[in-house]
């Protein structure tokens, strides 16, 4: 059994490695993400180095419950996570990319996270596991494993997003990235595609106003609980698809207009979609 730990502990450590920490995408979490990686490269324990985060920031869950990250055994057999994260604040984590992302996630945005803890459990206890999610169970997790948040100035770059007009939104625009619109990853799924980033990598875009990075947090836990209490936070149609390799400068290739013309990862849209463009 300490063989195999130590085999796992050893694996997970070099896939640490493999995160470059310097990319666009993992700005939000870069300084904090390679002090833990090196961290557990030396030998420390992640769930310790979690706790002692945790701790600092004092953060809670939805009902108050100082957040821990405990070690995957500890989450009963046939609780589901969501139920068990909401009930005793603990968070059980494996020694994987995914699950060490999903820890940055909670440290960097702790308001927003327990918002769809307490979405997905409150789910839970009205109507129990079942084998589909349901539509406000679909929408959490999608957003929980997938979302980045889309900030831009007025309506103009959320309408191009949700028309699919990707040659007004990425080359027409193009100029304004940075500073009129700009995309900061949530998801932690796809913060673990983006370790090995290829052009079709989609994520799920929630469009806010533009904000400070100290304010975002606040904002995205007042917006999903907006969402829930209207309702609208529900299944995949409430996001916009992005494929995120489109944005300007996170990716080389796509300086030139002819990386926007792969249909089958920059698709026309529904039909529908497309009269928005038309607008």
């Amino acid at each position: 059994m300490r063989a195999q730990q130590t085999a796992a502990g050893d694996a997970f450590a070099a896939a640490l490695a493999n995160v470059d920490w310097s990319r666009p995408w993992f700005q939000p979490f870069a300084a904090r993400g390679a002090a833990l990686a090196a961290a557990v490269h030396r030998g420390a324990d992640l769930r310790a180095l979690l706790d002692a985060e945790s701790g600092a920031l004092a953060l809670c869950n939805a009902r108050g419950l100082p957040l821990r990250f405990v070690p995957q055994q500890a989450l009963p057999e046939g609780r589901a996570y969501e139920a068990h994260i909401d009930a005793t604040g603990e968070v059980p984590t494996r020694d994987n990319l995914h699950d060490f992302f999903n820890a940055l996630v909670w440290l960097q945005f702790p308001q927003a996270k327990r918002v769809l803890n307490r979405i997905q459990a409150t789910v839970i206890a009205r109507e129990g596991v079942r084998t589909a999610r349901g539509g406000v169970r679909d929408a959490a997790t999608l957003f929980d494993e997938n979302a980045v948040l889309f900030l831009s100035e007025g309506e103009e770059y959320a309408d191009a997003l949700r028309g699919f007009a990707w040659q007004r939104l990425f080359i027409a625009r193009r100029h304004a990235w940075g500073s009129a619109c700009r995309v900061v990853p949530f998801g932690h799924a796809l913060l673990e595609k983006l370790v090995r980033p290829y052009k079709a990598v989609t994520a799920h875009a929630w469009p806010l106003p533009p904000l400070p990075d100290g304010a975002l947090d606040q904002a995205l836990a007042l917006s999903l609980d907006q969402a829930d209490a209207a309702g609208t936070l529900r299944g995949g149609r409430c996001f916009a698809p992005l494929p995120v390799m489109g944005i300007p400068a996170w990716c080389g290739d796509n300086a030139s207009p002819d990386f926007y013309t792969d249909t089958t990862v920059f698709r026309p849209g529904r039909m529908r979609d497309l009269r928005r463009q038309g607008d």
